[in-house]
């Protein structure tokens, strides 16, 4: 989050899940935006570093959205089953995150945002054979996980 950027959401720590030895807060808005109203309660999250402050992404309900998963830009997470990301992937040791939008899967992966199928086309014009490859499986992976 940066300087300019305000806070649209708080965490309520009297409203906390454990989940396997994790805390989650849920958490409430504090501004109104996209479709979401301030006071509105959402799901939970562990830390803020997992639903970013811009854009109008949320988590509702009971979703939780943990560990080094991220929500931003326009995603909306509602359910725990709908997200699934792997750490220390591709040739920066990054965070890849998939999970269920609107109109199919989306993967967040660095700066990108986009579908499954964007997502592959991208990684085999930027990346080497055994990266892409990697990316393949991760997202068989997830939509396994997430589809089934």
């Amino acid at each position: 989050m940066t300087e300019q950027t305000q806070k649209k959401y708080e965490l309520l720590k009297d409203d906390t899940v454990n989940h396997h030895g994790r805390t989650l807060y849920r958490i409430k808005a504090l501004i109104t935006f996209g479709t979401v109203v301030a006071g509105e309660l959402g799901g939970y999250i562990e830390t803020e570093k997992n639903l970013d402050h811009s854009g109008n992404a949320w988590v509702y309900g009971n979703a939780q959205v943990y560990g080094n998963a991220q929500v931003r830009s326009f995603a909306f997470i509602y359910e725990r089953k709908m997200i699934f990301s792997a750490s220390n992937v591709g040739s920066e040791n990054g965070t890849l995150t998939v999970f269920n939008g609107k109109d199919g899967l989306i993967v967040t992966r660095g700066c990108f945002t986009g579908t499954v199928d964007e997502f592959l086309s991208k990684s085999k014009e930027v990346h080497d054979d055994k990266t892409h490859h990697e990316y393949k499986l991760l997202i068989e992976v997830a939509q396994s996980r997430i589809l089934n």
